[in-house]
């Protein structure tokens, strides 16, 4: 006597039902991928945070500042990242020098590298670019004194042993006030006691035309997205400097 039961009878799902299936399992897919490149991306830029910036800091008393937004209207997105890395890890610890170097880490990095390049094929062919930074080599040699032009977008506004900043959110040739405007500073502390160095990228976009007195913040996505950017670029540059 048989006592193997017969195989289940399996069903055809219609169309509908198993492209939904599909879908969801691509979603599923999709979702984990994410989550899994968001948590290495969170590892390798586990170094860097983030701390209390806002339009009340003296940053923006400073003439630097107040030059490039004389009405001071508020931000419309404003972060300041740090890193420290112990000086016995760096390469150089001279304070001009590591300020000029992170400089060039930042803009000759891995993290400029697609902006750079779509900034280059977009705008490096238009007259009165030819004084611009470009090239990664070159990005990653000059010494950025004020005026240095970079990709059209950036250009060096103050430079000292301790900081450089750029103005950013248009082109350099424009030199009016702009509804896309702002500065970007890269910095460094160090503290001999602690035998440290602190690197600090801080953002800040303004619309410094006189429509910009009442301007909201941008949407937190942009904000988030911004700082997983500069987490991407202090990463990016501080690596260069370690021995």
């Amino acid at each position: 006597m048989n006592t193997i039961a017969p195989p289940p009878q399996l069903k055809k799902l219609p169309p509908s039902k198993r492209f939904l299936g599909i879908g969801l399992g691509l979603l599923g897919a999709g979702a984990t991928n994410l989550a899994i490149g968001y948590a290495g991306f969170s590892f390798y830029t586990r170094g860097t945070s983030f701390v209390p910036y806002d339009a009340s800091h003296a940053d923006l008393l400073t003439p630097t500042y107040k030059k490039h937004n004389p009405s001071g209207n508020p931000p419309v997105c404003i972060d300041h990242a740090v890193k420290t890395i112990p000086l016995s890890k760096l390469k150089e610890t001279e304070q001009a020098k590591l300020t000029t170097d992170f400089c060039r880490g930042v803009w000759s990095g891995l993290g400029y590298a697609y902006q750079r390049r779509y900034l280059e094929k977009k705008y490096r062919g238009l007259p009165e670019r030819d004084d611009h930074l470009w090239d990664r080599e070159e990005l990653g040699k000059s010494e950025y004194a004020v005026g240095t032009k970079i990709t059209d977008h950036f250009e060096v506004v103050e430079h000292s042993p301790e900081k450089v900043v750029v103005r950013c959110g248009d082109s350099p040739l424009n030199k009016e006030h702009r509804p896309s405007d702002g500065l970007f500073s890269m910095e460094v502390t160090t503290d001999q006691e602690k035998q440290t160095a602190t690197f600090h990228l801080k953002s800040v976009f303004v619309n410094t035309t006189p429509e910009g007195k009442g301007v909201e913040p941008l949407p937190w996505r942009f904000q988030f997205a911004h700082r997983l950017y500069t987490k991407l670029w202090m990463e990016t540059a501080t690596r260069k400097l370690l021995k």
